[in-house]
């Protein structure tokens, strides 16, 4: 981040139009000063200034100051690539969206906001200053760019080192005074085995640098910006796991996943390699260039050679990154490259439609064609270090042996932390007595992300279940882990705390609220405020923090069906209704708000207007099983069982091993008398959750009767 000047902006500002959707934005010059008209956040043309630029290659984006100390970035864009290479234009960020003011990701939204979304990132110790009672921003930083304190921490003791002064003998020799020590690499060498491959010469035995690296090269959320938390990663973030989404699900990044995650699930981590091992973190380039970087630890004769990658020596193909380290772009220019550092799986781009390095390039062959040629070159199989696709494609799909697949994944220790952790995490899919007593002993193992992942698993069971697993873990070292064991604990569970453990709940849970407040202009840790407050009997202060998020966001379903719960709760179904029917007028395409007030209706016994909202959501939403199996149960609840068959087979081509959809056609098959088809349901069902007694007793009635 820089402040706009000639020196700084790169794009046009020359009178030069762009157009898109019924917006033209036009980008010039006046009073020596860079300005863009476009659309406002009344919708209408106004002229904006440009304060400041916002990176420099391939694409440099531009923010403007709004009142309240908002600073927004537009989302016209100036590719700075070459114009042989397509750059030299104006592009818009979001091409295949039509964007209005109002929308969380329209430049004047919430979603393009410096303050949350960038600033911590992009600059050296930002404070955001968020004041809750006015809205406003007052944010500060000590350098608008990246300095040295953004890695090291404050530099005053440092300085007092340096010149002998104001104390520094209090500053131990290897820190200097820093708050951060980068020694991970000191005295460390690799040198090369027989098999081409180099070994670090003692194991690593802190993550420091990388985790000081991944307070901004991660996907995650953050809720502490003091320097000593920041140092300690789990403290001030909560790194994203590998979820659905954000990766495919053999570990590729998918989303904007910025590194961190990919890293921790490659061989090269597991080895010891940090990331200043491959790159300068002071110039932000690479050691080495192409292949020779490779060659750093894997022998370049033997790697580097056509006889290992079968390609044409110095072509694209020859290239270690090309094949191991495969591009995904984002942002509509900017190709990053995937650092989970994996052997090309084209053979499970078949078998679970994940992308694979070959076909990247050979766009005009098939994965199939890929798989063929690498088991030419290879026919002993070279499965790789990622070997969890399989169970977390299960995981994903609740199919048949997933339960089983993913604990083997989250118990072996040959597998990476956060592979563990994201196993775990799926496993909140299957509550069972099997998967709790996992979940249990997970809590002692010697990972945060693991801790973290198990207490969300726990966080589903019964209140004394949830008091007596948890509460050792309200005193747990790390910040992140204490605060969710006591956000699962608030409410019913706290009930019967020993007052030590009561203590210690008090203390984490303030933490909890703290990281919530941290990002109070947010409406997530609104809504996330309001549970907290509801679960702990304290209606008004949860229809506050409801509103408020409702306030920030109208756009933000989940508080507004949280807040008609509420209203429920409190004997207001009219009121409930009302607000449901509000947020439908802004939000008309939205599954959740149907849902809601279908069920409403139900409850108010309007029959006829539930089934039309319980038909929208499901239509609306045919990701989410749970709306499809309540349209299907009230189908034949009000007299249309062929119907409701038909809507729930229907939903079965999307969820094919949803339990509550399979149950539900197996019973209402049964009344219709045909057995032959719901005994394949039963056996389903049985493969799914074979120690499910009523599922047994089913299975065993309709075998009888299909004899």
């Amino acid at each position: 981040m820089q402040e706009a000047t000639e020196k700084t902006v790169l794009g046009r500002f020359d009178g030069v139009t762009f157009s898109k959707d019924d917006v033209t934005s036009t980008f010039y010059r006046k009073d020596g000063k860079f300005w863009v008209r476009t659309d406002g956040p009344d919708e209408a043309l106004g002229d904006f200034e440009i304060k400041y630029t916002f990176g420099v290659w391939p694409l440099q984006q531009y923010l403007i100051e709004f009142p309240g100390g908002r600073i927004q970035a537009l989302g016209i864009a100036w590719d700075a690539r070459a114009k042989e290479n397509g750059g030299q234009r104006w592009y818009q960020l979001y091409p295949d969206r039509k964007l209005k003011a109002g929308d969380p990701q329209h430049w004047t939204g919430i979603d393009q906001n410096w303050n949350y979304q960038c600033a911590w990132c992009h600059s050296t110790n930002i404070k955001k200053n968020y004041d809750r009672a006015s809205g406003r921003f007052s944010t500060t930083w000590s350098e608008i760019s990246v300095g040295c304190e953004a890695c090291h921490g404050p530099g005053s003791n440092h300085v007092a080192w340096a010149t002998r002064s104001n104390g520094w003998e209090q500053s131990d020799q290897r820190g200097k005074g820093f708050a951060q020590i980068f020694d991970e690499r000191k005295g460390v060498t690799w040198p090369m085995d027989t098999d081409g491959q180099a070994h670090r010469s003692v194991p690593r035995t802190s993550a420091n640098e990388i985790h000081i690296c991944a307070g901004c090269h991660s996907r995650r959320q953050q809720f502490s910006d003091d320097p000593e938390s920041v140092g300690r990663l789990f403290d001030a973030f909560r790194p994203s796991l590998l979820e659905a989404g954000l990766y495919h699900v053999d570990g590729q990044q998918r989303d904007e996943v910025y590194n961190y995650g990919s890293f921790l699930e490659s061989r090269m981590h597991s080895a010891g390699v940090t990331c200043s091992d491959c790159h300068n973190p002071h110039t932000a380039k690479l050691r080495q260039t192409g292949n020779s970087l490779c060659g750093l630890c894997h022998a370049p004769e033997r790697f580097d050679a056509s006889s290992h990658h079968h390609h044409v020596p110095n072509s694209k193909g020859a290239e270690c990154a090309a094949c191991h380290m495969p591009i995904s772009t984002y942002m509509g220019i900017d190709g990053r490259r995937d650092h989970s550092i994996r052997i090309p799986r084209p053979d499970q781009s078949v078998l679970l439609g994940t992308p694979n390095a070959c076909n990247q390039c050979h766009t005009d062959k098939s994965a199939k064609w890929a798989a063929d040629a690498i088991k030419a070159w290879y026919p002993s199989a070279k499965p790789g270090f990622q070997d969890f696709a399989q169970a977390f494609d299960r995981g994903d799909w609740g199919a048949p042996g997933a339960q089983l697949s993913l604990m083997g994944i989250a118990k072996a220790s040959t597998e990476a932390p956060i592979v563990r952790a994201s196993a775990i995490a799926r496993l909140g899919r299957f509550p069972s007595p099997q998967v709790l007593d996992f979940a249990a002993g997970s809590l002692k193992i010697n990972d945060p992300q693991i801790r973290a992942a198990a207490v969300s698993v726990i966080a589903g069971a019964d209140p004394e279940t949830r008091r007596s697993l948890l509460a050792p873990l309200l005193r747990d070292e790390t910040r992140l882990v204490r605060m969710d064991a006591a956000r699962a604990i608030a409410g019913e569970a706290e009930q019967n705390l020993s007052p030590d453990d009561l203590a210690s709940f008090e203390k984490a849970l303030a933490e909890y609220v703290d990281a919530q407040l941290f990002n109070a202009e947010r409406p997530e840790s609104q809504t996330n405020l309001g549970t907290l407050y509801r679960d702990r009997g304290k209606p008004y202060d949860a229809r506050a923090a409801f509103a408020r998020a409702i306030e920030i966001d109208p756009t933000f379903v989940p508080a507004v069906i949280a807040l008609a719960e509420l209203t429920r709760g409190q004997h207001d179904e009219s009121g409930a209704e009302a607000a449901l029917r509000k947020s439908l007028e802004r939000n008309p395409h939205s599954g959740g708000l149907w849902h809601a007030l279908g069920l409403s209706l139900i409850r108010q016994q309007r029959i006829s207007e539930a089934m039309d909202a319980l038909a929208k959501a499901a239509e609306l939403a045919p990701e989410d099983p749970r709306f499809s199996y309540v349209f299907g149960v009230a189908l034949h609840d009000t007299g249309k069982p062929r119907e409701a068959v038909e809507a729930l087979k229907s939903a079965l081509t999307h969820h094919p091993y949803d339990r509550e959809i399979l149950w539900a056609v197996a019973t209402y098959e049964i009344e219709a008398g045909d057995y032959a088809s719901a005994l394949g349901r039963a056996e389903l069902l049985n493969e799914l959750e074979p120690d499910r007694a009523d599922v047994t007793r089913l299975l065993a009635e309709l075998k009888q009767r299909t004899r």
